[in-house]
């Protein structure tokens, strides 16, 4: 058993977003430290042909873990009102393995802390390590401050329900893009006790319904009740740890291709680049441009290991090309209003 080390989740598909984050842990975290990779389905050929060049990096193997994980999350979600009025079949894509992060809780690292891959590292995690001696999940996500309407945990129905009020529950919100914990958190019987609560009591509606299938919506449910002891860095009384995330929300300096919170230069410990199709890091990484924020330090990232193949310019799309993509936007669209 090893006492600390990373987790992330892909696969093939996400693969640009995968290296630069290796890239940007070796650089900015460590480079000893060991990361595992949890695939989020079978499309691993690249994934694996990744992790042979790297010594610190394996790949998850504890199927069972895996399975155990998608039943819970599929039975949990089955049970939600939207599913069961639903005149359709679940979408393919609410279907999706972004719940199979929860398996780093049955791994192999005592203490771990788990980045989405479409992240960069930027800065050593010595201080969440340190923080789950008292604590046993750490984040550092803006979550709890979404406007009412937004959070993904219905607040009438919980203020209802429980008798806390809104300071009492905003507390307890969070995402699931990067967190530290522990292995063994949840254990089998909890899952059961989840799975019989949110069926039996309808506490499944606690999720809102348009955000039925989020893992993040999911994850706050689970670590709603109980004793477990919560920290948040945006929470934090330090000033100096109060930081952005997001690329497409937040602004952040570049020093030396380490990016800083824009006021304070707070130093920050990922930038998330929520929001922003693998497609699009896919064409940058062909030297096609893409509207992302912060898209020049990806490609530090992504090409640390391969500067001979890293784009030297970034060529705009033409008005085909253009047009193709607004039309696909709105055929998405149409497909999300409908189903």
């Amino acid at each position: 058993m090893k006492s600390f080390g990373i987790y992330t989740l892909a696969n093939d598909v996400v693969y640009d977003q995968l290296v630069a984050l290796l890239n940007s842990i070796e650089v900015n975290v460590s480079t000893d430290i060991p990361v595992c990779i949890i695939p989020y389905d079978n499309r691993l050929e690249k994934v694996k042909q990744e992790i042979i060049t790297r010594k610190n990096v394996t790949l998850f193997e504890n199927k069972s873990a895996i399975k155990t994980w998608d039943n819970f999350v599929n039975q949990f979600w089955e049970a939600h009102s939207r599913a069961r009025d639903s005149k359709l079949s679940r979408p393919a894509w609410y279907q999706g393995f972004v719940h199979r992060k929860f398996a780093a809780f049955d791994g192999e690292f005592d203490k771990f802390v788990f980045f989405d891959a479409d992240s960069l590292a930027m800065k050593p995690l010595d201080d969440i390590f340190e923080k789950l001696d008292e604590y046993d999940l750490v984040f550092n996500d803006w979550e709890h401050k979404k406007p009412r309407e937004l959070t993904e945990l219905d607040l009438s129905i919980i203020e209802e329900i429980t008798g806390l009020t809104e300071d009492e529950i905003r507390p307890k919100l969070h995402c699931d893009s990067f967190f530290g914990s522990k292995k063994s958190l949840f254990s089998a019987n909890q899952l059961e006790e989840f799975k019989k609560r949110a069926i039996e009591r309808g506490e499944v509606e606690w999720v809102r319904s348009k955000s039925w299938w989020s893992s993040s919506g999911l994850f706050s449910y689970m670590t709603f009740p109980g004793n477990l002891k919560i920290f948040n860095f945006t929470r934090s009384n330090k000033g100096q740890e109060r930081t952005g995330n997001c690329a497409d929300a937040d602004p952040f300096v570049n020093i030396n291709n380490v990016l800083y919170n824009e006021e304070g230069l707070k130093p920050i410990h990922r930038i998330h680049y929520m929001n922003y199709s693998s497609s699009d890091f896919a064409k940058l990484c062909l030297g096609r441009d893409a509207n992302i924020r912060y898209k020049h330090e990806f490609l530090h990232y992504r090409f640390l290991k391969e500067p001979d193949k890293k784009p030297q310019q970034l060529q705009p799309p033409n008005l085909l090309t253009k047009t193709n993509e607004f039309l696909d936007k709105i055929v998405k669209k149409v497909k999300l209003k409908f189903m």
